[in-house]
């Protein structure tokens, strides 16, 4: 007797935990059913995935839809419609929102909001501050949470936490990986005065590379006496992937495309649209980033979309804010470099699958296995297409690489067995669920 399945995936190539070859993947209740050749079976629907790669969805775990708050940048909708454009399956979303994500209540509210309204599946990474260090035991383990998101430097209110007594208190509560905005605020308070008026090259020497590194070592230190497993984000300086890859222990380490495609040198062309925090930085740091992908210390990559509106990246510096978009724009920057050969296709699926999910516990998610849910980006490793601002979905409308032609380009997304994306057309309704976690979180 035939087998049925709700969904199959004929005839492309598999990018998996063992390997590449050509294999279909059946899908049935949201979940893969089977992985092999399923060319007697039957299904409800067929995907022709020739000449595609099959990838595990790819999971961006550091993303700012700007909703509740500042929703004329982004929301979750339109974040999440970016995300599925361009081929990533699940998000984990930032808490400087308005009001902060830092309470049981406005985690809840968020998850309510994006339920079967996102494009793509999501978590929501929950502020640690001096005022719920009590509450964070039960915080990072409500349903829809990622862990707990700790800003040392570069925010305002209540989400900033300089000192460290302030990071210890919160370490000493943490069970699961927290995630750090490491930049040292006292630094960047005493610096303030290198800021040129007007020349968005000067954010690089204000907020240089001693403030990101002396805030690293410091929360190493605290993280170690804490007995506490933390992760860097946005990792940008040379030195601190030196420094951290002495205390991969402890430490793990998110890299974004933007710090391995831009440099210091872009700030003439992109202005404004460059700025971001961390910095981009001058091209060694760049160099010695791809040095740290390649020799294993970063772990994962991560977007850091951080949308604003062209009006307001316009503002002058330093009126103007920090932040791009980039969660559309990860896959086909980041399949750009597979195709110049700066990173395997294995290692990328590992950097955007597989590493989140041991990273953050993250259930059935981030490989192509029975019984996982049948989350899937697919590619065409050899389509060249031009990103432009036209095709940026974010409700910002821009990207810093408008007019970057690239090779490898996402092609279909499928969450849950159900497909979102197909050729750049957004087929189904949002459909997006919390991520599950390890140990029924």
């Amino acid at each position: 007797m035939a087998r049925t399945f709700d969904l199959i995936l004929k005839g492309g190539t598999l990018v998996n935990q063992d390997g590449i070859g050509q294999r279909d993947v059946g899908v049935s209740g949201g979940r893969i059913a089977e992985i092999g050749d399923l060319s007697q079976a039957s299904a409800g629907e067929i995907l022709d995935a020739k000449g595609l790669h099959i990838l595990p969805g790819v999971i961006d775990t550091q993303v700012h839809f700007r909703e509740p708050g500042a929703t004329h940048k982004e929301d979750l909708e339109t974040g999440s419609r970016a995300a599925a454009l361009g081929g990533v399956t699940a998000v984990f979303e930032m808490p400087n929102t308005n009001p902060l994500t830092t309470g049981a209540a406005e985690l809840e509210d968020k998850v309510r909001r994006a339920h079967h309204r996102m494009h793509c599946d999501f978590a929501f990474w929950v502020g640690g501050t001096h005022e719920n260090v009590k509450q964070i035991p039960e915080l990072e383990r409500l349903p829809g949470a990622a862990g707990i998101k700790v800003f040392m430097g570069s925010s305002t209110g209540s989400l900033l936490v300089a000192d460290d007594e302030g990071v210890a208190a919160i370490l000493g509560q943490t069970r699961r990986r927290a995630a750090f905005h490491s930049e040292d605020e006292y630094r960047l308070e005493e610096r303030k005065g290198l800021r040129v008026a007007g020349d968005p090259s000067s954010h690089p020497i204000w907020r240089d590379e001693q403030a990101a590194l002396g805030s690293t070592q410091r929360l190493v230190r605290i993280a170690r006496a804490q007995h506490a497993a933390i992760h860097v984000l946005h990792v940008s300086t040379a030195e601190e992937i030196d420094f951290l890859a002495q205390h991969k222990d402890i430490a793990s380490v998110e890299v974004t495309p933007q710090h391995l495609t831009l440099s210091a040198d872009d700030y003439a062309r992109l202005g404004t649209r460059l700025q971001m925090n961390p910095p981009i930085r001058a091209p060694r740091h760049r160099d010695r980033i791809w040095y740290g992908l390649h020799q294993g210390i970063a772990d994962i990559l991560g977007s850091d979309h951080a949308p604003h509106t062209l009006e307001e990246k316009a503002k002058p510096y330093p009126q103007s804010p920090s932040g791009m978009t980039g969660v559309q724009t990860l896959v086909p920057i980041m399949l750009d470099h597979v195709n110049a050969g700066r990173l395997s296709l294995e290692r990328f699926v590992d950097m955007t699958s597989a590493g989140p999910a041991r990273l953050f516990g993250i259930a059935g998610k981030g490989r192509v296995a029975v019984g996982y849910d049948a989350d899937f980006t697919l590619v065409d490793l050899k389509r060249r297409e031009t990103i432009t601002d036209a095709w940026s979905a974010s409700r910002s409308g821009w990207t810093p690489y408008d007019g970057v032609t690239v090779t490898g380009w996402p092609v279909g997304t499928v969450v849950r067995g159900q497909r979102v994306m197909w050729q750049g057309e957004l087929v189904t309704p949002g459909q997006g669920e919390a991520v599950r976690f390890t140990g029924g979180l």
